[in-house]
């Protein structure tokens, strides 16, 4: 199994705009982060983790051809707006759309000519199955787990695939859902600056909090704003098998 990092940016990507900060004018490439998404290959099945406005741009970077299924956390904006670009993928068959009900409501009110009783030629050929936070889903025969997180007071998912644990704009977590993630070999956690708190994202000091609890082998920050500092010298600071993850980074669980 693996895991491709699509984006590692927070909403509104890394430059920001208007922005001339030592990271927004960084010429590293790993200072460069479209918006956050994953690419998990997994037991000859490609399920993508949220579909955001820089879907099309990520995946002209990779050489996939096929999805056999798309996985939301939640409905905002930066994690739905690509779903219109899914139209290269479904052409041999519907794409199912993994979410819970709101969500899957908002992709509809979002995408409603993807609904309609007589769809325009072209449009995505998708279809929603609702999922329960409390009940692990299959794709074929790979056990998906949910897992409850808070953004903000938003309750909104993220997903354990078998030693594969992926959580993006959580705030927090409870006791019973950490119990989840116990034995996970990598963990991808949701970092958005180092320590200024924030109301609806947790720092890089709350995700250190959640490693120590939850003693993964190997944890990769995501979703972070450029306010996290540059790459390069972040990555000095951070404990053992603790890193930032970057842009089209491919990881072996």
């Amino acid at each position: 199994m693996k895991i491709r990092l699509l984006g590692t940016g927070t909403s509104t990507g890394v430059p920001e705009l208007g922005c001339a900060c030592e990271v927004c004018t960084s010429t590293d490439v790993h200072d460069n982060r479209l918006r956050t998404s994953a690419f998990v290959e997994v037991d000859g099945k490609n399920i993508l983790i949220d579909c955001g406005p820089d879907f099309r741009t990520q995946m002209l970077r990779c050489d996939y051809k096929s999805i056999d299924a798309v996985l939301l956390t939640h409905h905002h904006y930066d994690h739905i707006a690509g779903i219109d670009d899914l139209r290269p993928f479904c052409r041999s068959g519907a794409i199912d759309i993994y979410a819970e009900s709101d969500t899957l409501t908002q992709v509809r009110n979002f995408f409603p000519y993807c609904f309609a009783e007589n769809k325009y030629p072209g449009v995505p050929n998708i279809a929603t199955r609702e999922i329960c936070a409390k009940e692990d889903f299959y794709i074929s025969d790979i056990a998906i787990k949910p897992i409850r997180v808070f953004h903000g007071k938003l309750p909104i998912l993220g997903f354990r695939i078998k030693n594969l644990a992926y959580i993006t704009d959580m705030k927090y977590i409870d006791s019973a859902e950490l119990e989840k993630l116990q034995g996970v070999e990598l963990l991808v956690i949701n970092a958005l600056r180092f320590a200024k708190p924030h109301q609806t994202h947790q720092t890089v000091l709350d995700a250190l909090r959640i490693i120590d609890i939850v003693k993964p082998h190997r944890t990769y920050f995501t979703h972070m704003m450029h306010h996290i500092g540059l790459h390069a010298k972040i990555e000095k600071c951070l404990p053992e098998n603790v890193f930032l993850g970057y842009d089209n980074m491919v990881i072996e669980v």
